[in-house]
């Protein structure tokens, strides 16, 4: 296999990895993606990385959807980052991963709406208890979407019925 290495595109520190999609590089991500998003749920056998010698190793089912999750991000222009989940991050961290500022996150901490420890001065944040945090709102927002397409139907403020909102929504909700 060929050495895989780092360069000015991407921030490396221990147990996590960013990577920045490399300019102009759309039709090699959408080949990758196509190939692979195409043998995702192949039955026919597992998938193996092959070096230049003829050399293959199989990859684990896991790391294949991993990949085809990567190959699509990149190919929409998205850096990537690999974190492990049992990581805790600082609290620039945590607030980059929700898009909010550092000081929203600490207002958030301290009115108990995401859980973290204080070992020393710093406060840390567990990657898994910020994922659930970002999927409860995500399911909030959902909610309140629903919620406000229901009452502009039944206040007849559009001819569209519930049907044609919710088919709207579940369509925004997979990136369409």
């Amino acid at each position: 296999m060929n050495a895989i290495s780092m360069n000015d595109m991407t921030s490396h520190t221990v147990g996590e990895t960013t990577v920045m999609p490399p300019q102009h590089a759309e039709k090699d991500f959408d080949d990758l993606y196509d190939f692979l998003s195409s043998h995702a749920n192949d039955s026919i056998g597992t998938p193996c990385l092959q070096d230049g010698d003829g050399k293959t190793i199989p990859v684990p089912k896991e790391i294949f959807d991993v990949l085809v999750q990567v190959s699509e991000a990149m190919r929409q222009g998205k850096a990537v980052s690999v974190v492990p989940v049992s990581m805790t991050l600082t609290t620039s961290q945590a607030a980059d991963m929700l898009g909010i500022s550092r000081q929203t996150l600490v207002r958030l901490l301290e009115s108990g709406k995401i859980p973290f420890e204080r070992p020393s001065r710093h406060r840390k944040i567990r990657l898994t208890d910020l994922l659930a945090y970002k999927h409860q709102r995500q399911v909030e927002k959902h909610h309140a979407l629903d919620e406000m397409a229901r009452m502009a139907v039944e206040d007849h403020l559009y001819e569209d019925t519930a049907d044609d909102y919710a088919q709207v929504l579940d369509r925004v909700r997979r990136g369409e």
